[in-house]
């Protein structure tokens, strides 16, 4: 009963929330379109688009934090049908995380894309919390994008967690700063379920999460998977791969749970 008031209340407060950010980007849109256009108020005027954009920006990056802290305090299943009873919140998420991407000294999802043009082009690809797609477009390898929402037409929408892919189909699947939710469990298993035997596991994540690096190297090994290859030398950002050794499909209930610190942004 505690947990359904708990659960209760954070939808309550999540659509107070958004219902007062809409408003507000409503108003200061209004305000734009009956701006007047008399040539004494120019300089008025100009000051106060000044203030509007300011107002537009600082919007837009607390709808930012907002979304981004209710994907990381909730399992895939709850940010899918968020998503899907608000589908521009998706779109303001991601407009947020490429005004993110343009502050960060590298783009993760390059390194991937330079890591997958090296390998054979028979190899098909899964990228699990694709957002645009860039992975797609950028490799000439089959590839099978998923996100919460479509926001092109080489993305599939679906839960991460559980994707119309055959089992055993894939060749790598691809996790690029994409290990959000309370059940990373489940997107691990999904991954081992869609891999072939043999098959690569690349993940791309915020240096900050990991509590301890090698804790979560060991945690995956019970998922079948043995690493490869890492790369702990950047300031920001690890990178590692595995190789699929075993399928779960038969212990799933006895794994142990997957734990990575949420990533927040702090409001500037």
């Amino acid at each position: 009963m505690k947990t359904q008031q708990t659960k209760s209340e954070k939808v309550l407060k999540l659509n107070k929330h958004k219902i007062k950010l809409n408003r507000l980007e409503e108003l200061l849109n209004n305000k734009s379109q009956n701006k007047s256009q008399q040539s004494k108020h120019k300089m008025r005027e100009e000051q106060s688009l000044t203030l509007r954009d300011r107002m537009m920006t600082q919007l837009r990056a607390s709808r930012f934090r907002f979304i981004n802290e209710t994907l990381y305090s909730n399992d895939s299943a709850h940010s899918k049908r968020y998503f899907k009873e608000d589908p521009k919140s998706f779109k303001a998420y991601h407009d947020g995380y490429k005004q993110q991407l343009e502050q960060w000294p590298i783009n993760p999802i390059d390194i991937i894309i330079s890591s997958i043009t090296k390998m054979p082009a028979t190899n098909v690809i899964a990228d699990f919390g694709c957002g645009e797609a860039r992975l797609a477009v950028s490799v000439p390898h089959k590839v099978h994008s998923f996100d919460f929402v479509a926001l092109n037409d080489k993305v599939q929408a679906c839960d991460m967690a559980h994707t119309p892919l055959l089992a055993h189909s894939v060749d790598v699947v691809v996790f690029c700063l994409s290990l959000m939710g309370t059940n990373l469990n489940d997107y691990i298993t999904e991954a081992n379920r869609v891999l072939k035997n043999n098959g690569i596991l690349k993940i791309a994540e915020v240096e900050s999460r990991f509590e301890n690096v090698e804790d979560f190297l060991k945690v995956l090994q019970n998922y079948g998977f043995t690493n490869t290859w890492k790369d702990l030398s950047n300031d920001l950002f690890y990178f590692m791969d595995f190789k699929k050794k075993e399928d779960i499909s038969m212990k799933r209930k006895d794994l142990p749970s997957i734990v990575l610190k949420p990533c927040l942004y702090k409001k500037r």
